[in-house]
């Protein structure tokens, strides 16, 4: 049997999520999981009542009702949607309300999202400029990180990856290092089929928990 690890949430460490959190997991709970599994195109398994989801390169599987998550054991340094709340609410709402379609090939900035232009400033300083001042002074380290979640490398800015969020769902980072005339500078971009799956408040949160999996993932390979 594969081996699998388990963790839970500690609602004492931040009591501020706990209503979102429950309010989603109520909602969850009332899904029909046949009807998630056929529109989501995941599979569900009614003996164990598990869906198998496969979450920035690793294998989940996520019991229904409880939305408890384990994962197969594999080489992933994180595993953000046993550990990260956000990650957690994300995945609820998508389980709930996407819709997914197949992707074009082309990407879209996040203006080009529904109401990405409203929330443009948050988004930017929010992930944007986050990962341009996180990783614009060490594109190297980047590279490492972006390798180890098995992302691919493309033709972009200094240095640039596609790395798979969903099934179907891509993600690319884009990075221009900083030099002695101009600070660092980034883009996120993503693939055109997001907006049938996520919103553009989803997508900040998207880009949240991946810049964090990005600093776990380098604080291991720099021991």
């Amino acid at each position: 049997m594969t081996e699998m690890t388990t963790k839970t949430l500690n609602y004492a460490k931040d009591n501020k999520e706990r209503m979102p959190w429950e309010h989603y997991l109520n909602e969850f709970k009332k899904l029909d999981p046949v009807e998630v599994s056929n529109r989501v195109k995941i599979p569900y398994n009614e003996e164990t009542q598990n869906f198998t989801l496969n979450f920035l390169g690793t294998t989940y599987y996520i019991h229904y009702p409880d939305f408890q998550v384990t994962h197969e054991d594999d080489n992933m340094i994180s595993h953000p949607l046993e550990d990260n709340i956000y990650a957690k609410i994300l995945i609820c709402r998508y389980l709930q309300r996407a819709n997914p379609t197949s992707t074009s090939g082309n990407f879209l900035s996040y203006r080009d999202i529904p109401w990405g232009e409203t929330y443009f400033t948050q988004f930017s300083g929010r992930c944007i400029m986050r990962l341009a001042y996180k990783y614009g002074y060490s594109i190297e380290t980047f590279g490492k990180i972006m390798d180890s979640l098995g992302a691919e490398r493309v033709s972009s800015g200094d240095i640039a990856y596609d790395l798979k969020l969903l099934d179907g769902l891509f993600i690319r980072f884009i990075i221009w290092a900083a030099d002695d005339e101009f600070p660092p500078s980034a883009q996120i971009l993503f693939s055109d089929n997001f907006p049938s799956s996520f919103t553009a408040e989803d997508l900040a949160y998207v880009g949240d928990i991946c810049i964090n999996t990005f600093g776990a993932v380098g604080k291991s390979l720099s021991k």
